[in-house]
């Protein structure tokens, strides 16, 4: 197994407008700098700040599974479909874009969302109608177990589901406690520490991660980890799950 830790000077940085939106980005494009490039079909991964109210222009999209989750503020959203919407802290936007669409984004003043890509097998899904939908924080279900909070986003107990196989968790651990995870074989954790400072254990190696952080814990073999939120501070993570190999041919980037 292996545990890396990529700190925000690791990141890509961007921007929108004058600097009204700014970004740092664990998975970046091309030519941005960040140290990551992917994490299996995992594409792409914005943290993305308003320090006032933008809009985002019309702009293409056409095969990525394109997920905006908001962590507190308000993002807007219309399109060529005919969406015209907006979610608030908790909720999300997913585009599967399939064949094509166009989209705007609108940013609240003081907004912080991640806007997250993944990849399918873009051969097909560019055949495919694209869909917008989106749901409120209310909707996703979470358990909350000696005090360690688990609210999941994407997968099987989630109200959303991607063709790419994929799961995420937003997770709140009290200080002092820890969560544990399984971690299936050929698969990775990516993880952005979204607030606190914590420990991550696995059966042969272990990091430390602070805000801002974005962790890469990948393995060969089933394993299980283990977040531990530090004594003096609550920790707060979100998690996605993808395999490390896909059997479709992945975008060069």
């Amino acid at each position: 197994m292996e545990i890396r830790v990529y700190t925000q000077n690791e990141q890509a940085k961007g921007h929108f407008g004058d600097g009204e939106i700014v970004e740092n980005k664990p998975i970046g494009f091309p030519h941005e700098g960040s140290v990551v490039k992917r994490v299996g079909p995992l594409f792409y991964w914005a943290w993305a700040k308003s320090l006032q109210t933008f809009e985002i222009p019309l702009h293409p999209h056409s095969g990525f599974e394109i997920l905006s989750y908001v962590l507190k503020g308000t993002v807007g959203h219309r399109d060529t479909l005919g969406n015209l919407q907006q979610v608030t802290t908790g909720g999300a936007q997913i585009m599967q874009t399939g064949s094509g669409a166009y989209h705007a984004e609108e940013l609240g003043k003081d907004t912080e969302m991640f806007q997250i890509w993944f990849e399918p097998h873009l051969a097909k899904t560019t055949k495919t109608p694209p869909t917008y939908n989106q749901y409120d924080h209310e909707e996703f279900p979470s358990e909350t177990t000696d005090g360690v909070s688990v609210k999941s986003i994407i997968g099987s107990q989630a109200p959303i589901s991607l063709v790419t196989d994929s799961s995420m968790k937003d997770i709140a651990i009290p200080a002092g406690k820890a969560f544990s995870l399984e971690l299936p074989a050929g698969y990775a954790h990516a993880v952005v520490v979204v607030e606190g400072r914590g420990n991550i254990l696995g059966s042969e190696q272990s990091a430390t991660a602070n805000t801002g952080d974005f962790v890469v814990v990948s393995t060969e073999a089933a394993e299980t980890i283990t977040y531990q939120a530090k004594d003096d501070a609550p920790l707060r993570l979100v998690l996605i799950q993808v395999p490390l190999e896909v059997d479709y041919p992945l975008y060069r980037k």
